[in-house]
């Protein structure tokens, strides 16, 4: 296991229902081991030329860039935004057991 496969990713959604959506299908399909939903998020960004404010749900994933294609496709699958934020950061160190586990748990998904 490479010490650079371990990634966190990253989008946001407007509603509970979108964000349990995604998340309970990312870890069925063992394209995560596990989603943090973060509620009470504000978002401040510019779209269309205008600033806009709304309130969000986070979603912290974590999974392997191997599967990152995989994940993107089904997060922008089941997304409502017509722009979904899906953005990847590389996990550098963690713990070597909780980084087992992530690999064990989306193990199945590899062609």
């Amino acid at each position: 296991m490479p010490d650079d496969d371990y990634i966190i990713v990253f989008t946001t959604c407007n509603s509970a229902e979108i964000a349990s959506l995604i998340s309970d299908m990312l870890v069925s399909q063992k394209l995560a081991a596990c989603v943090n939903i973060v509620k009470g998020v504000e978002s401040v960004y510019q779209w269309q030329g205008k600033i806009e404010r709304d309130n969000e749900i986070l979603l912290i994933i974590k999974t392997r860039q191997a599967l990152f294609s995989q994940l993107e496709h089904m997060i922008q699958e089941l997304h409502d935004y017509e722009l979904p934020e899906i953005i990847a950061v590389p996990v550098k160190i963690g713990e070597k057991n909780y980084l087992n586990w992530i690999h064990s748990a989306t193990l199945t998904t590899e062609l």
